[in-house]
């Protein structure tokens, strides 16, 4: 999975389901955190304002090294 493959997804997600979009999206951060990073998740996270939203929030920094 790319970046971009990620942005593709979550905002199909949001087009397709609405805010109902929450599970949908949090399997693909749960992917994006597996393969790019914890970084790479939160950012993803900040840039469509899925913890407002979706009330998925991102990985303090703390807990990324365990």
């Amino acid at each position: 999975m790319t970046t971009d493959d990620a942005r593709q997804r979550i905002q199909s997600s949001m087009d397709q389901f609405g805010e109902r979009a929450g599970v949908a999206i949090e399997l693909v951060i749960n992917e994006v955190r597996s393969s790019l990073g914890h970084e790479t998740a939160n950012n993803l996270i900040d840039e469509f304002d899925l913890e407002l939203l979706y009330n998925i929030p991102p990985i303090e920094s703390h807990w990324q090294n365990f």
